[in-house]
């Protein structure tokens, strides 16, 4: 080489080290994106993909689905009619009904022998609904459950402790197909043996946990009794999702645990866990919009509710094959927002679920959610975080019932106990507005959960 081409070679060679030192630098601090290309994609890009694909949805769901058929001729619609996303408002909703009319295979859009895998509701009310999922569907699932771990702070190669039941619920084979897509290594412990959760989280390293909320808290509480400091480990992400839960909730969970506890969100009507998800910042759920469309509604008139207020959460799936939905309503209560999010990521947020529709209690023509409840609940002195509503027809009246549990160090005897339902029915009374019966119960006697909470015991007549 050139002796007089040295220093200048030098120096640039030193000054692209420099570069690539401060891109590394900048690469550290950048939230971890699992799909890139996907989670930043422009709004204008974004909105065209989704049309495409909307289209071609609706072109499928109408040539192979009866229901969606004669509803969309029934409201003069064609796919091709279709000529941007505002467009949606003209289609017909689907309901959770519907799936239980068309029980078992009714409403899939490709036959039973095409199908992978298919899950199920318990039925506990009436016949399950029944999803199914072909080869890709499973594939996308778990591509989306890879992207909303990432997006909540699992990185691969963690260790991912997952307490979502398995079986016919969508959560644990969700979260456990998600996990092995990111890279990490799963724990597949569903949900029971609480004790041996435990101890596997302290032996296994595990990083992150995946559970429901309440369960979360179970494993505190058993950690807790057992001398156990969960705290301490390494645990630093909480997957938490399948029910509605309060802020109040978090902050406890991550106090007791010593995680960041994020929000999940899923249905296996439309999916299954992965649907929507919060980023680090734990500021609103990110719901992708590559493969969803959301919309918020007033459930009572059906219309379009303005950006950043509450109302049903609607959603249209836009590449499942096997179970297309058009329209679907949630039942959920949420907002939605498009701001721009700091974590780079450009698809809306769904802020926090603070309900259902069919949750929703009217006492003495006062509306109350558990959540609601739950919020006033947790944070109070000598109160243990756990809960039920029970509700009952006095006459022509409904009228509610709270059971709470007295923390061990209160005391066990009757005047601490009439003086915690006292401050109980007090606060409920003070931030709801509805007047509530509290019995107040002695450590561990409000039931457990393993999988997703019961919180409401309804006794009135059917």
């Amino acid at each position: 080489m050139n002796a007089m081409l040295v220093p200048r070679y030098a120096k640039v060679h030193h000054r692209a080290q420099d570069s690539r030192a401060r891109s590394a630098r900048r690469a550290a601090t950048r939230p971890f994106m699992f799909d890139a290309e996907a989670e930043t994609l422009p709004r204008e890009q974004l909105l065209r993909l989704q049309l495409r694909r909307l289209r071609a949805m609706l072109k499928d769901a109408c040539n192979n689905v009866a229901l969606h058929r004669e509803r969309m001729r029934a409201a003069g619609i064609r796919p091709e009619d279709v000529r941007s996303v505002d467009d949606l408002i003209h289609l017909p909703h689907t309901v959770k009904a519907d799936l239980r009319d068309h029980y078992p295979f009714g409403l899939f859009a490709r036959p039973r022998e095409q199908l992978s895998r298919l899950h199920a509701s318990s039925g506990t009310t009436g016949k399950p609904t029944v999803v199914g999922y072909t080869h890709k569907d499973l594939a996308t699932w778990a591509d989306l459950m890879a992207r909303s771990m990432a997006c909540g702070g699992a990185r691969p190669g963690d260790v991912i402790h997952n307490a979502y039941g398995y079986g016919l619920f969508t959560g644990g084979l969700g979260a456990h197909y998600g996990a092995e897509r990111l890279g990490a290594t799963v724990v597949p412990m569903s949900g029971g043996a609480t004790e041996r959760q435990v101890v596997l989280i302290r032996d296994f390293a595990a990083r992150v946990l995946c559970s429901t909320p309440s369960y979360a808290l179970n494993i505190a509480e058993v950690a807790e009794r057992d001398g156990v400091d969960l705290r301490s480990s390494s645990l630093a992400i909480g997957l938490f999702g399948a029910e509605p839960w309060s802020e109040a909730m978090r902050r406890e969970i991550q106090i007791r645990l010593g995680l960041k506890a994020i929000d999940i969100y899923g249905l296996s009507e439309i999916m299954g866990p992965g649907v929507a998800v919060e980023c680090e910042a734990q500021d609103g759920l990110h719901g992708w919009e590559d493969h969803f469309l959301f919309e918020v509604i007033d459930p009572e008139s059906g219309r379009p509710a303005p950006e950043g207020h509450a109302g049903e959460l609607v959603i249209t799936t836009l590449t499942k094959q096997a179970l297309p939905m058009i329209r679907y309503r949630t039942r959920d209560i949420t907002r939605i927002t498009t701001a721009s999010c700091g974590c780079g990521r450009t698809h809306l947020r769904l802020k926090r679920i603070t309900g259902r529709n069919d949750d929703m209690l009217i006492i003495r023509g006062v509306n109350v959610y558990p959540s609601q409840i739950e919020a006033v609940l947790i944070g109070l002195p000598d109160i243990a975080p756990h809960y039920q509503l029970v509700v009952e027809r006095k006459g022509n009246l409904d009228e509610l019932g709270v059971e709470v549990e007295a923390l061990a160090s209160a005391g066990t005897g009757e005047d601490v106990h009439r003086r915690l339902a006292e401050l109980v029915r007090y606060q409920i009374k003070s931030m709801i507005g509805v007047t509530a019966s509290v019995t107040v119960k002695k450590p561990g006697e409000v039931p457990r959960s393993q999988g997703k909470a019961v919180r409401v015991r309804d006794l009135r007549p059917k």
